[in-house]
Formats: C-alpha cells, sequence, structure tokens
C-alpha cells in the first residue's frame, strides 16, 4: 500500500475518533452543570483536555460555555474542533475514494455536511444535547460501516491503528484532567460532589454503565483501574493499546512478541506493562505521574509510525553524499 494512502486512512478514523470524543466530553459536561453551581469552573477543563488550552487563551479572553462551546465545536481555526477534524477526515476519505467502500464515503460526507450546516445556521447548539448525540451515532455508524463494509486487509488495519490509538490518547487525557481539575478542593473528596465527578469520568468514556455492571458503587481507586487496565471493555486504554499493537503487527508482518522497528518495540512494551501493573502500582507512582508518562510514550508511538510507515524517505545515495559533504 502507499505511504499516501495508509495515511490518509489512518488519519482518517482518527479525526472521525476525535470529534466523537469532543462531543462525549461537552455533552457529559452540559448534563454536569445541571447539579453544579460554578458553570464557568467547568469549561476550562474541556479545552485542557484537548491540549489546546494556549490557543484559546490567544483567542478568548476567558473560558465559559459559549466560548468554549465555539471553540471546541465550529470554530474553523481550531484543528480539533468537531466541524475542523471532520473536515479534515473528509479531504483524507476524499483522496482514498478508491480504497474506502461507498458506503463509508457517503455516510462521512453526510456527517461533515449535517454539521457544516449546523455551524453555518447560528441554531447548532439550540439544543446542545441533541446535537452531541447525533455526532456519537453519526461516529458510531462510521466505524460500524467501516468494520462491516472494508475488507479487513492493510487498509482496515492502518484505520483501527489509528482509531485506538486516539481513543486510548483522550481517555488517558480524561482521566488526568477532567476529574482532577473540576474537583474544588480536597474537602469534597468522598462527598456526593465527588461522586458527581467520577461519574462523569465514567460517562465521558461511555464507561457508566458497564462500570455499574462489574463493580455496582462509585469508587475511585475501580474507576481507574476500568478505564485504565481492563482488557475488555473496548475504550479502556489497555484495550485500545493491544488492538492497535495486533493492527500494527498485522501490517508489519512481525510475530507478536517480536519487533523490527523502535515504535513496534515501544508499543509492545506498554501493552507489557498494562498487562502485569496493578491499580495499587498506579496509585503508588501518582496517578498524574503515571498517565503522563504513558502520554508520552504514545505520542512517540504516533510519532514513530509516522516515520515508519508515512515519512518521505530520503534516497540513499543522496543521503550518503549529504552525509559526506557534512
Amino acid at each position: 500500500m502507499l505511504s499516501r494512502v495508509a495515511d490518509s486512512i489512518y488519519w482518517m478514523s482518527r479525526y472521525v475518533e476525535r470529534a466523537e470524543n469532543v462531543a462525549r466530553i461537552v455533552d457529559v459536561n452540559l448534563n454536569i452543570l445541571l447539579d453544579s453551581t460554578m458553570a464557568d469552573q467547568q469549561w476550562q477543563p474541556l479545552v485542557n483536555i484537548t491540549g489546546d488550552h494556549e490557543d484559546f487563551a490567544k483567542r478568548y479572553q476567558v473560558a465559559n460555555q459559549h466560548t468554549v462551546l465555539q471553540f471546541l465545536t465550529f470554530d474553523r481555526d481550531n484543528p480539533n474542533s468537531i466541524l475542523s477534524c471532520l473536515r479534515s477526515a473528509r479531504e483524507n476519505a476524499r483522496s482514498v475514494r478508491e480504497i474506502i467502500s461507498s458506503e463509508m464515503w457517503l455516510q462521512l460526507n453526510q456527517f461533515y455536511l449535517t454539521v457544516k450546516a449546523a455551524a453555518e445556521s447560528g441554531r447548532g447548539l439550540d439544543s446542545p444535547h441533541e446535537f452531541f448525540t447525533n455526532v456519537k451515532l453519526s461516529s458510531h455508524l462510521f466505524t460500524g460501516l467501516t468494520d462491516a463494509t472494508m475488507t479487513h486487509g492493510e487498509g482496515w488495519h492502518f484505520s483501527r491503528l489509528g482509531r485506538k490509538l486516539e481513543r486510548a490518547d483522550k481517555t488517558s487525557r480524561i482521566l488526568d484532567v477532567k476529574y482532577f481539575i473540576l474537583l474544588r478542593s480536597v474537602a469534597d473528596v468522598g462527598t456526593p460532589f465527588d461522586d458527581v465527578q467520577w461519574a462523569a469520568v465514567l460517562r465521558s468514556s461511555s464507561a457508566f454503565e458497564m462500570y455499574r455492571k462489574r463493580h455496582g458503587r462509585i469508587a475511585p481507586k475501580l474507576i481507574v483501574e476500568f478505564l485504565l487496565l481492563d482488557s475488555e471493555f473496548p475504550r479502556a486504554i489497555r484495550y485500545c493499546l493491544n488492538a492497535a499493537r495486533d493492527s500494527f503487527h498485522a501490517i508489519s508482518g512481525t510475530p507478536i512478541g517480536t519487533y523490527r522497528k523502535p515504535a513496534e518495540k515501544l508499543l509492545g512494551q506498554l501493552c507489557s506493562d498494562l498487562a502485569y501493573a496493578t491499580i495499587d502500582d498506579v496509585m503508588g507512582e501518582g496517578l498524574h505521574e503515571y498517565l503522563d508518562t504513558l502520554q508520552s510514550k504514545m505520542n512517540l508511538v504516533s510519532l514513530g509510525i509516522h516515520e515508519r510507515f508515512f515519512a518521505k524517505r530520503v534516497p540513499e545515495t543522496r543521503h550518503s553524499s549529504m552525509e559526506k559533504m557534512q
């Protein structure tokens, strides 16, 4: 497969997954406001989760419902807004229409046009819960069509690789940022307000019902374990990285347990670390410190994938000549 094609499929899936995650996080935050009297303090963490707080601060004076919703949903200059993500996903899909199925293209095209129309009408967020629910469902439909109508060869594995890495990254950010910034003080720990925040963390990852079926009561330690170390829940970090590892090996042809490139080795190490980690190990190191290290390693994996499969390579003869000149 051409690196240009693989790159487009990989990023097409990452952008659709990113749009869905933004919609989920914002929708949950809107629901939290119904139980909170500190509305403005609930919005800055959403910008922090995406990692775009510096860009936001340059263009908006204050983080409130209006500015954050505009920034994360319809801002064309924010590359991580829902509209921008879907525009990028659509452009990537357009360049590989001969590879993906017609059903995938039609769904993604309709998805983008619906969000674009909502942005242009100026009334797209008159019913925000309905809007964000439609975004999530449209993303799920696209993912389902990808699995059901695309041959599970190299192209499909690049799609899954991008989607799972994006999902693992966003779950780690939700755990790292949303709860700890929203919690007003140490005195709130163990209170009903604390339970509301942890329930919000679960709902941000669409994990509330599955967690309750597994554990029942709201317990911070069990929630962290479920979203970080569970091997069966499809939005847990360990599950996502295991799936990404499997697709990486399917693309490279390297047997699982071995590696040829640094990114393959690092991803395998991440999966092994999570397989043998315990929640006591994580909490003993410090949740923020553990997740910060995990995010850095996932970023290195993403960079390694780019260098391995997508980056333009300098011809060997030219590279040798340049070294001689130096």
